[in-house]
């Protein structure tokens, strides 16, 4: 447990200091938040903007968290031979593996702290029976989203970790329902975006915290799947140098 300690210290320490993973993990999904309820641009489907935008904006938290901010930091940490000697320190791989789970849990309580505390000032109202089901969604798109992040990081270099991570955030937050409603999108491609993990999580957290809403099955189908799978892909294809 102390090793396990010593290396969360040490991780919370270097996520403090990196101010563009703070940028994409928190700053992006409040800036998302505050303009969309404010400035009412795109059809949500509710009388009031953030009635939607709220509980999206919590999913694009744990897409920023648990693939951009998860994989683009094991990536460069696995380009630089940080995970190989810290595979071969008494730290182990099962501990360091604890510490980036313990870093992205604490990440996401702090996000989901601040984006529902700002939503609430901006009048959000969530139906309290919604919260169960909302969790439940977030821990399955962590699994998810942590799954890729990792697999990319433990199979790419550094810099092409970076730019797809990057890359496949901007392609989901523009299609994946956190902006525009899956419903707004064209046939073709909101029958593609719903085979993809963001769909999914967004409807699951939209349709649990919007009043007289539902979650679709095909959600909670694709979102368990996604969980399952792409940690299974990392674990098979991660390579630790």
């Amino acid at each position: 447990m102390s090793a396990f300690s010593s290396q969360l210290r040490t991780e919370l320490a270097l996520a403090s200091r990196q101010g563009e993973q703070l940028l994409v993990s928190l700053g992006i999904p409040l800036l998302v938040l505050v303009f969309f309820s404010v400035v009412d641009v795109v059809p949500t489907g509710t009388d009031v903007a953030v009635d939607y935008v709220a509980p999206a904006t919590l999913a694009l938290a744990v897409i920023s968290t648990s693939m951009v901010s998860l994989g683009i930091g094991a990536g460069f940490e696995r380009q630089y031979g940080v995970l190989r000697r810290l595979g071969a320190s008494p730290l182990g791989t099962g501990r360091w593996v604890a510490a980036k789970t313990a870093l992205v849990v604490l990440t996401e309580v702090l996000q989901v702290v601040v984006l529902v505390a700002v939503a609430v000032a901006l009048g959000w109202r969530p139906p309290a029976a919604g919260w169960p089901t909302t969790v439940l969604a977030l821990a399955l798109g962590t699994l998810a989203f942590a799954g890729i992040g990792l697999f990319l990081a433990g199979t790419l270099p550094g810099l092409g970790t970076l730019a797809l991570a990057n890359g496949l955030y901007l392609v989901l937050l523009l299609t994946g329902g956190v902006i525009v409603p899956i419903e707004e999108l064209p046939g073709p491609l909101a029958a593609f975006a719903r085979c993809l993990p963001a769909a999914a999580l967004v409807e699951a957290t939209t349709g649990s915290l919007i009043t007289g809403r539902s979650v679709g099955t095909w959600a909670w189908v694709s979102l368990t799947l996604w969980a399952v799978a792409a940690p299974l892909a990392a674990v098979r294809w991660f390579r630790w140098d």
